[in-house]
């Protein structure tokens, strides 16, 4: 009998640890920007573009981050089709991060991170710098139109901790 609650323990905690197994692809996507080996970008297509390969980058755009809850530049112009590393350099003396989206996803994101602050996340499309660091975001953006980069820790996105991209269609 014990051999059996033990088996069904080991079993249970195998399905707690499996969605964060299942995440193990897409945290491990920034491992550079934390001294480890990079691993293998997760490439999904998102409305705002794609993740892509440092070698793929025909551009460096460096923003920076500061504690009065601003981006500098906090607007960027690009081609469809070009694909940027965006180094966020975190000027400040608490974390910030650079997210990429659309308007209505940066705000969806941001209230959840309001009610769960706490709550990690790493996507391809995102970097979490602590201070006096730099992280990078390596993106393709191959659709052409209107989108936006925030700063999501709580009550930074509130403060307006924003930006505009525009993604100008190919000439």
């Amino acid at each position: 009998m014990q051999h059996n609650t033990t088996s069904r323990r080991h079993f249970q905690l195998s399905l707690v640890a499996l969605p964060w197994a299942l995440a193990l692809p897409a945290a491990r996507s920034h491992g550079n920007q934390h001294g480890h080996a990079p691993a293998a970008v997760v490439k999904e297509q998102k409305p705002w573009g794609i993740a892509a390969e440092p070698g793929a980058v025909t551009r460096t755009v460096e923003i920076r981050m500061t504690d009065d809850m601003k981006f500098s530049p906090s607007h960027l112009e690009v081609r469809e089709g070009e694909t940027l590393r965006l180094r966020a350099v975190n000027k400040g003396q608490v974390m910030h991060e650079i997210v990429l989206g659309t308007s209505a996803e940066l705000k969806a994101h941001a209230d959840m991170m309001k009610k769960h602050p706490g709550m990690e996340h790493d996507e391809p499309y995102m970097a979490h710098v602590p201070p006096g660091k730099a992280g990078d975001v390596v993106w393709t953006f191959n659709r052409a139109g209107e989108f936006e980069f925030a700063c999501l820790i709580a009550g930074h996105f509130e403060a307006g901790m924003r930006g505009t991209i525009r993604v100008k269609p190919r000439a």
